[in-house]
């Protein structure tokens, strides 16, 4: 089934309400933007990520992730040695955000770049409960690949292989 055409279920009735939240939180001047990306949160299972460096200046690591909607917060999941991580580690917590799908972000010529798009501030979910809370949307957005991966993030976090990021747009 199209996700245009898909019936409102508990998954996209936290989406949708994570979206509203995201629009009323943002400051009046980013409120114009903010219906797009905030329904580009709601609607897609991909987010595209670079952090940035001094001056504002993208890293060359980019990537597309799997990510839940928190309040207008995009909450990741990554390997604890991956450079989404070791960034916010190093200092550089700023990083820019796509929201949308467009495949595989070194096969996208950048197409990624025309989606809605933010700055955010990353920081690590390092609370067990909020771990478990933001696992259970993990696997209601991403029920069949849940069956997978759920058991696989959820030992990485106890057992440290993984780490929880939040994106929170600046």
């Amino acid at each position: 089934m199209s996700k245009s055409k898909r019936s409102l279920n508990r998954r996209r009735w936290l989406g949708l309400t994570g979206a509203a939240a995201a629009a009323a939180w943002l400051p009046g001047g980013a409120r114009g933007a903010a219906p797009t990306l905030a329904r580009a949160m709601a609607e897609t299972d991909l987010l595209y990520l670079t952090p940035l460096l001094g001056g504002g200046r993208e890293s060359a690591c980019q990537a597309e992730v799997w990510f839940v909607a928190d309040g207008g917060d995009a909450v990741v999941v990554t390997a604890s040695d991956a450079w989404r991580a070791t960034a916010v580690t190093r200092g550089f917590a700023r990083a820019r955000l796509w929201v949308g799908d467009v495949g595989v972000w070194s096969d996208a010529n950048g197409a990624y770049r025309a989606l809605p798009t933010t700055t955010a501030t990353a920081s690590f979910v390092t609370e067990a409960d909020e771990h478990a809370r933001l696992l259970d949307l993990f696997g209601d957005k991403y029920s069949l690949e849940w069956i997978i991966w759920g058991p696989r993030f959820r030992s990485g976090l106890k057992e440290g292989s993984r780490v929880m990021i939040r994106y929170r747009p600046s």
